[in-house]
């Protein structure tokens, strides 16, 4: 694989980087996007439930754990490869399903399918996304796709929704879970925003043959009541553990399900018949106050009692949160908002290159630590700070 990180390093320090004229910290990155974005886009991106402290856990808890790094080891040709969901993967990362792109930047999920395309990295596409499954399907027909599902009530539509996956070539259905009802968060609140109420976010629906048969007229001529009839379908308070084996049976696609943080809640899921679970807090969007994703991470690697694959969300910055997530037990991790960030800089530029700056430092963290290749991270030793 060649060592990436090197490669980067070089490159931008010689000035000969393609895009030396982008941002390389975090902090940069995230400064440029809302200078990019709208009020209500940036907090609409930015904002969490609550006080949103779980948001800022998210984030700090990533700093209760160290690694211990181990030398004397020919670490010269590090390898990153990594398997899950039964395939191997350059790298053990993929791109959260992230809503409403179109507000970040015009091209939206066609560019993040494309970025994801030529990364050779995993990519999710909302159920409220901006494009269509089939427009997104069509501009990366060969790549990696996951199609992420928000169970609402009609399940005319969410079958609608699994059709047109399979159909269209998407690989595995991500099941997200803590969202049966929306967060209370305060800042769209305050700007009394909300982009699906502008018809922003909505492209799978408006495209579907079931959910258009709810309409007396199309959203072209009755874009209101379009709206008003996604809002009482899209989520489902009702929804349970029944309506996920329902869905598990709706489908051929592996389902992966998101948002859980509790270890009986993921062997639950396991004995339902998912494939994987993401670990997950919805980045802090959805209960204030909630426990951090990596200290759920930590609680359910520690228990030993975990049945299946896991994947981890919420929170992930820099290459050691990765190296951590996957020390404890985790096949790959999702990255969410900073992905986005690059997104609102830069299009699709932005988000190959801020990924691929990720992805060079974790070529440098694992090797820098003593590690040969990704899956020596596995089961380390790991110092955790009170």
């Amino acid at each position: 694989m060649g060592n990436l990180g090197l490669e980067f390093e070089v490159k931008r320090y010689l000035g000969i980087d393609q895009n030396s004229d982008l941002p390389v910290s975090i902090q940069d990155w995230k400064e440029e996007a809302r200078k990019k974005m709208s009020q209500e886009a940036w907090s609409y991106l930015e904002g969490s439930a609550g006080s949103e402290s779980t948001e800022r856990e998210n984030e700090s808890s990533m700093g209760r754990y160290h690694l211990r790094p181990r030398y004397l080891k020919n670490v010269e040709n590090c390898d990153l490869t990594s398997e899950f969901l039964g395939k191997k993967h350059p790298f053990p990362v993929a791109l959260a399903p992230i809503g409403v792109t179109s507000i970040i930047n015009e091209e939206a999920e066609i560019a993040i399918a494309k970025a994801a395309k030529n990364l050779g990295i995993p990519f999710s596409l909302s159920t409220v996304s901006s494009r269509s499954i089939e427009d997104v399907a069509q501009v990366a027909p060969d790549s990696e796709k996951w199609f992420q599902l928000y169970p609402g009530r009609n399940k005319d539509v969410m079958k609608s929704f699994i059709r047109r996956a399979e159909k269209s070539g998407y690989s595995a259905l991500v099941v997200t879970v803590d969202t049966m009802m929306l967060g209370w968060r305060e800042r769209d609140l305050k700007l009394s925003y909300l982009p699906f109420l502008k018809g922003m976010g909505l492209a799978n629906f408006f495209s579907d043959t079931e959910f258009l048969r709810l309409l007396e007229k199309p959203p072209s001529e009755d874009m209101f009541a379009a709206i008003r009839e996604f809002m009482n379908i899209y989520v489902n308070p009702a929804f349970s553990w029944a309506d996920l084996r329902e869905i598990i049976h709706m489908t051929k696609l592996p389902v992966i399900l998101k948002g859980v943080t509790h270890v009986d809640d993921v062997n639950e899921a396991f004995n339902t018949g998912v494939k994987a679970v993401v670990i997950s807090n919805h980045g802090g969007r959805q209960v204030d106050g909630a426990i951090s994703g990596m200290d759920a991470l930590y609680e359910i690697w520690k228990s030993g009692d975990v049945k299946g694959e896991i994947l981890f969300d919420s929170g992930i910055r820099h290459a050691s949160d990765i190296v951590k997530a996957i020390t404890m037990g985790a096949a790959a991790v999702l990255v969410g908002r900073p992905y986005c960030y690059g997104l609102a800089v830069a299009g699709q530029r932005g988000v190959e290159a801020y990924m691929r700056q990720l992805l060079a430092e974790l070529h440098l963290q694992v090797a820098l630590a003593g590690n040969t290749c990704i899956q020596d991270v596995r089961n380390k030793e790991i110092y955790v700070r009170n």
